[in-house]
């Protein structure tokens, strides 16, 4: 009871004292605001190194760190088509990689040790190789950051890392639908087939080598390709001869870079539609390309997109989420870029059944603002809200001598920032109409929604215009053959008979109908070995039953190699497209039926030198065997895989222990090598051959 008392007590008290009148405070409307500071942006001090390099350098004594940025001009707009992401890949490993003295993870070490850094980055128009650090620390810092920039070592490991990583993305790229809205978005505005719109593909990296990466670092890094921006705690004189010395060596020539590839793909207005059945919202982009930061109309375009679509006080929001409560989140803008026209468009979420209203009232809030102009109270919010965020720009010292250095490499006036900031003052409500009538086309429209359409409340083609289908499956790697001639394939088939009669003759292979192996697997998962049994059972041609025994259950999956299931700790399913590619290739790949390649017209056995064999066959298969060609004993094998949630991945499955089962040699161990790392071991506990089981058992649902 005491507690009980303790409890009550306060709240009787609270009740017991009379509130305070608020009344009589004035309203937040009555609050008045000092008018934001004039504009000042220091100038820097500009030089030119002896070797071409153009230099920045701006003071600033307030803290005691130093840092910089190498601007350069290429990016992945210069990707050849055939090897897209080879400039993130180069932009990644230039610091990654090392110099020739360090690798990357020592200078990791060795910054991280004096709390500095040194990073590299390429994007789609400019590179930039950056350091921060403490004053005290500027010359191992500046040592460390030219020997990135002038001579990065482009280790294969980074490389492989660096490849490995970009793969995953790829493979993880449909998880985010929003994700999806935005890059299809993208492709469909500025077209699939050009630097600005196309996708970085499986195949495309999968080109990628060193040496690519050696040329793009080699062709667009040398000094009259660079300005060098430095901002801090040093002095201007003393920083300019450091930097003298430091890069007087480096004088390195190469043509002059051309100009960025133009926007010119024509609109694609339409409707296009990305069927997501496991989203409960829709996820949507709709617009058409922008203009230039430099377009004479841009302020006007900024002021005009402000009042349709940014911030809580928008015509989108006021209209879409909060009086109709459809869009879970909406905004509207007008891209602009400094060298290419940037986007104009609406994008959000909305509820599923609500996607046909919110995109016709998106349309319905553009044509409103093209029919009369907007109200002298959205033009003054807006013009505040777009003079207020200049503030923002020039917070720091870092982000003014980032924006004059943007100026300069894009070929802008220096006080074009004054220039844009009057513009804007100036903007009346006709200059809107003017521009809404002008720029902003409903009629040319690229519309992209990712949802569930089974669960739209009505059907998009009630907004009149064409519908057209997405397909946004992520296209797997082509498997590319090694070449081949008459003289490669008749060897190919006599090693094959080679390794035949190396395990016990074609006709004893052949007599094998179906067979079970049963498996102890050690696999190494996170830094840990987890142990596991497999059994496995196959009926020719194609019926295949695995039983998994895995520390989280019992996992049991069947094929006949066209269809599947799976029963598991989660239930029984069928099999996913994914999951049956995998058994395909796996039955396609088991060692007798593989061995007996050369009399199934569906396959093609290919002699590739060195005592490896190149399996394929007509679905897409392939397997490369390197065969020891004194013992006829297989060695290993090599393919690619899908890995568990990733991107296919090289798989090597090495064979030892070769031992007799009933007149065939067959290997009771074997290491397999996933993406380059050790992944799994196995020792085969028992083979029988032809133990007389049938598709039907194999089939059998527990």
């Amino acid at each position: 009871m005491k507690s009980l008392l303790l409890t009550l007590m306060p709240i009787a008290l609270w009740a017991q004292i009379t509130p305070p009148d608020y009344s009589n405070l004035p309203s937040y409307k009555s609050l008045k605001f000092a008018p934001l500071p004039e504009l000042k942006i220091p100038q820097p001090t500009i030089f030119t190194l002896s070797n071409g390099m153009k230099v920045y350098l701006l003071e600033d004594h307030e803290l005691p760190l130093v840092s910089g940025f190498a601007l350069v001009r290429t990016g992945n707009l210069f990707d050849p088509p055939e090897k897209r992401g080879l400039a993130d890949v180069t932009g990644a490993v230039i610091r990654a990689g090392g110099t020739k003295a360090k690798t990357g993870d020592q200078l990791d070490e060795e910054l991280e040790n004096i709390a500095a850094s040194v990073e590299s980055n390429i994007g789609e128009n400019n590179a930039t190789v950056s350091f921060s650090c403490l004053r005290e620390n500027v010359a191992p810092v500046l040592a460390s950051f030219h020997d990135v920039l002038t001579a990065p070592a482009f280790r294969q490991d980074k490389i492989d890392l660096t490849l490995t990583q970009y793969r995953s993305g790829i493979a993880r790229r449909n998880d985010d639908p929003g994700g999806i809205a935005t890059r299809e978005f993208t492709s469909l505005v500025y077209g699939r087939d050009t630097s600005y719109g196309w996708n970085v593909e499986y195949e495309t990296i999968d080109r990628i080598r060193r040496t690519d990466v050696v040329d793009f670092y080699s062709r667009y890094f040398f000094p009259k390709n660079i300005s060098l921006a430095v901002y801090g705690d040093f002095s201007t004189a003393d920083m300019k001869a450091k930097l003298e010395t430091l890069f007087s060596g480096w004088n390195y020539e190469r043509p002059p870079v051309p100009p960025f590839p133009s926007v010119d793909h024509k609109p694609e207005p339409g409707i296009f539609i990305a069927d997501k059945a496991d989203v409960t919202q829709t996820f949507f982009h709709a617009g058409h390309l922008g203009g230039l930061l430099k377009d004479k109309d841009y302020p006007v375009l900024q002021v005009a997109a402000d009042i349709l679509g940014s911030g809580f006080t928008s015509r989108l929001v006021q209209k879409v989420r909060t009086e109709l409560g459809y869009a879970y989140e909406i905004n509207g803008s007008w891209g602009a870029g400094f060298d290419h026209p940037g986007v104009f468009q609406i994008a959000g979420s909305t509820k599923s059944e609500s996607t046909e209203e919110t995109l016709r009232v998106v349309r319905e809030q553009v044509e409103l603002m093209r029919a009369k102009p907007v109200t002298d109270v959205e033009l003054y919010t807006a013009k505040q809200t777009v003079l207020n965020g200049f503030v923002f720009l020039f917070d720091r010292p870092s982000k003014t001598l980032n924006r004059l250095l943007l100026y300069d490499y894009f070929g802008y006036p220096k006080d074009f920032i004054f220039q844009y900031q009057k513009a804007i003052a100036a903007v009346t409500k006709e200059d809107v109409l003017r521009v809404a009538k002008e720029y902003w086309k409903p009629e040319n429209m690229t519309i992209v929604a990712v949802g569930n359409v089974k669960e739209f409340g009505k059907p998009l083609s009630a907004l009149g215009l064409p519908i057209k289908p997405l397909d946004v499956t992520i296209p797997e790697p082509k498997k590319d053959t090694a070449k081949s001639d008459a003289a490669s394939l008749e060897k190919g088939k006599a090693l094959l008979r080679h390794v035949q009669v190396a395990v016990g003759g074609a006709d004893k292979l052949a007599a094998v109908k179906d067979f079970t192996l049963a498996v102890d697997l050690t696999i190494l998962a996170g830094g840990s070995n987890m142990k596991a049994k497999q059994r496995n059972s196959y009926v020719a041609p194609s019926n295949v039953r695995q039983e998994q025994e895995l520390p989280f259950g019992k996992v049991i999956v069947f094929s006949d190699g066209k269809t599947g299931w799976i029963v598991g700790p989660q239930g029984n399913m069928p099999m996913p497209p994914p999951v049956l590619k995998q058994i395909q290739g796996a039955t396609f790949r088991m060692f007798i039926p593989l061995l007996l390649s050369d009399g199934d017209v569906d396959r093609t056995v290919n002699y590739t030198g060195d005592g490896v064999l190149e399996i394929s066959n007509t679905a897409g298969d392939i397997v490369k065997m390197k065969v020891d060609e004194t013992t006829g004993l297989p060695l290993t094998e090599t393919y690619q895989a899908a890995t568990m949630g990733g991107p296919p991945a090289l798989v090597v499955e090495t064979f030892t222990d070769w031992r007799d089962v009933n007149g065939i040699k067959l290997p009771f161990h074997y290491v397999i090598e996933q993406g380059g790392k050790k992944f799994a071991e196995a020792d085969v506990q028992e083979y029988k051959l032809n133990p007389g089981i049938h598709a039907e058992d194999l089939s059998k649902k527990p």
